[in-house]
């Protein structure tokens, strides 16, 4: 292995980039079962590799059920974990997980991941400092952490306080992975083949795990998970994520639903329901699937003010933060409504027409559209 610190990629390297995150992205994302049976022998390498114990392993459908059912019947076995402390890895890392209670033993997922992660990051050393972040930004670009953390925001907020937070995401495991997998085979790092083995392993054969010094829960990958071209959780009359056992999370553009909402096409969504929400997020989403055109239709509005075919609403009922004023537009030949939302401020359809188009007076319009 080369000591010259690498400063600047080749073209022919860089160039394999999308490859790389094109591959693990894929991993991350799939809903294809995962090989129980390797991600067994991955965990026992792992514990192994750390000086644990071989540790019991258990195989649940769901993070749901790893965490309502099968981790309150092991507690009796995770009760007994011993404290390890974490005091020499990067504190960027310790972030991405959750620490422990004092009344709940000390996870070792941060040892986990991060003894293989530190050590296999020793490598860093042979990168200048702006050629790391800039590669990793660019394979990362696509294994998104909002990505991630918005699946955990969202099974988090379904889940309450069913029992704890010391999980490996799989997002995250992929994303160490394409990391590791460009340097040792692009960059021809000599990095320790075992652990990277073990990483590996563990990328391409688990959903979430949760880790103990005794036993280990190992979540299959959901068998539905869909995104807009945002790559925000998203999906329209159906759940956006599913697991096998049936526990599902409904969202719309990364904005997590209810059941009641997100069970049903937001062509179907009512205007009275903006009167009966009492969370402002949750509204913003509703006005956004029902459009201002059928809000207008179904709530009513007052006029203001109008200009030839534009007209200037104000809804009275406080379906949002602020009072809604739109600019409705009446197509001549269609006689199809648009609606836009202007600001509060404006007093006269003609102003509001201005805003909308930047400022342009209606009487320079050579054409209304």
């Amino acid at each position: 292995m080369s000591q010259k610190k690498i400063k600047k990629l080749t073209p022919e390297q860089a160039a394999l980039i999308p490859g790389y995150r094109e591959k693990w992205t894929n991993i991350a994302l799939s809903t294809e079962r995962i090989d129980r049976e390797k991600a067994a022998v991955a965990i026992k390498e792992a514990y192994n590799l750390l000086g644990f114990p071989k540790p019991e392993i258990f195989f649940c459908d769901s993070p749901y059920e790893a965490m309502s059912t099968t981790l309150p019947q092991l507690q009796h076995l995770i009760i007994e974990a011993k404290t390890f402390g974490f005091s020499g890895f990067p504190s960027w890392l310790l972030n991405k997980f959750s620490t422990k209670t004092a009344k709940k033993p000390r996870n070792i997922g941060f040892e986990i991941s991060g003894r293989l992660w530190w050590e296999l990051s020793s490598e860093n050393q042979y990168l200048e400092e702006e050629l790391q972040s800039r590669i990793a930004e660019d394979l990362e670009s696509q294994i998104d952490e909002e990505l991630a953390r918005n699946i955990c925001l969202q099974l988090r907020d379904e889940l309450g306080k069913l029992y704890d937070k010391n999980f490996i995401h799989p997002v995250a495991l992929c994303s160490y992975c394409c990391w590791f997998d460009f340097l040792t085979s692009i960059l021809n790092f000599d990095t320790n083949q075992k652990l990277w083995q073990v990483f590996q392993l563990l990328g391409e054969n688990s959903g979430w795990i949760f880790p103990y010094q005794r036993v280990v829960v190992i979540c299959d990958r959901p068998t539905k998970l869909h995104f807009d071209s945002e790559q925000q959780l998203h999906r329209e009359g159906e759940p956006a994520l599913q697991f096998a056992d049936g526990y599902s999370l409904y969202a719309f553009h990364g904005t997590s639903l209810p059941e009641k909402y997100g069970k049903v096409h937001p062509n179907l969504w009512k205007a009275k329901w903006l009167l009966e929400e009492d969370n402002a997020e949750l509204r913003r989403v509703l006005i956004q699937g029902i459009g201002y055109a059928r809000i207008i239709q179904e709530l009513g509005a007052n006029e203001l003010d109008s200009y030839q075919e534009y007209t200037l609403l104000k809804i009275d009922n406080e379906v949002d933060i602020e009072p809604i004023y739109l600019l409705k537009m009446t197509c001549p030949s269609t006689k199809y409504i648009h609606a836009l939302r202007v600001p509060p401020d404006v007093v006269s359809a003609r102003e509001a027409i201005a805003w909308v188009n930047w400022g342009i007076d209606p009487e320079d319009f050579a054409v209304q559209t």
